[in-house]
């Protein structure tokens, strides 16, 4: 590793040992920003949209940096920190039963209406068709980083870990909310 990486690697770590919410915080609003960069360019929009990147970084910022921050703090209290098989399956399954239809939802609306700015009926609309969908695909996908994360990440490491995973996620969340509010003549035709 280079030097300018390990510095900036051990400056982080130090950050994140000190000001564990803080960095977070920051790093899932950087991640999310970008993941939202990769999102726009996979999806033909010709000019970067700034207002809606800056719009996915606030959401990493204010919920989900926080928000994993504090749920993984809470699993570990709730199960006394135990890594046994028994005690990772139900950590898992209680977040996929509880946190992660909440997740999903919450960005399907705040993505509908704060980012995309649409009326919350044609959103509420949106969201019954696309949601269940949404969700199942979750339940395929983020169990397996659950338990990745629960397992064998530390946890001053699973925010950063889940973030880094919903990196890939937020781009296909981002291209399903946007397949979502796109008029269908604007969708490309599948041969």
């Amino acid at each position: 590793m280079g030097s300018v990486a390990k510095k900036g690697l051990q400056k982080y770590l130090l950050q994140l040992q000190h000001h564990p919410l803080r960095t977070k915080a920051i790093t899932a609003a950087v991640l999310s920003g970008i993941s939202d960069t990769v999102s726009q360019k996979l999806s033909g929009i010709p000019k970067l949209q700034l207002r809606r990147i800056l719009l996915k970084m606030l959401f990493g910022f204010a919920y989900l940096g926080p928000f994993g921050h504090y749920m993984y703090m809470l699993l570990d209290k709730i199960f006394k920190g135990k890594r046994d098989s028994k005690t990772v399956a139900k950590k898992v399954v209680l977040e996929q039963l509880t946190t992660s239809p909440c997740n999903n939802l919450l960005f399907m609306i705040y993505y509908g209406v704060v980012v995309e700015g649409r009326p919350w009926m044609h959103v509420k609309t949106r969201i019954k068709q696309e949601y269940p969908k949404v969700q199942m695909t979750a339940w395929t996908f983020w169990p397996v980083v659950g338990w990745i994360n629960h397992q064998y990440m530390p946890l001053q490491f699973r925010v950063i870990f889940s973030s880094l995973v919903a990196f890939c996620w937020g781009i296909f969340l981002n291209l399903r909310a946007r397949a979502m509010t796109l008029p269908k003549t604007a969708l490309p035709k599948s041969n």
